[in-house]
């Protein structure tokens, strides 16, 4: 079993900053590709920002700029700054992450959730 635990989410002001962390327990191996993910009420779960295992970053276009994700190994953690918020990065926030346990099976993990609320 993999627990994904989220942890930074909050109320913020228009071009304020926060920053999330989601810390990776369990029977893990290896953390392969993790990332972030948000849910807008109404809206479907969209991608992000991802980071692989050596550190390869992906972002949706709509924080490019803004957010940066970035993992600490050691410490089974990933991490997405996010700079410059706007009233439309309001939403639940997941962590998600692809995990190689001791046995060799790999599966894919999903936080609770963090709420981000951006005022105008």
């Amino acid at each position: 079993q993999v627990q994904l635990v989220e942890s930074g989410g909050g109320l913020v002001r228009a071009g304020g900053s926060l920053r999330l962390s989601c810390a990776a327990s369990g029977s893990i191996f290896r953390l392969n590709t993790m990332g972030w993910y948000r849910q807008a009420p109404g809206n479907q779960r969209e991608s992000v920002a991802t980071i692989t295992s050596g550190g390869m970053t992906n972002y949706a276009d709509s924080v490019k700029g803004r957010f940066t994700i970035f993992r600490d190994n050691v410490k089974n953690t990933v991490y997405l700054q996010m700079n410059s918020l706007k009233p439309e990065d309001t939403a639940v926030y997941y962590c998600n992450a692809d995990v190689t346990n001791r046995s060799g099976s790999r599966s894919v993990n999903w936080g609770q959730g963090t709420q981000v609320t951006v005022s105008s």
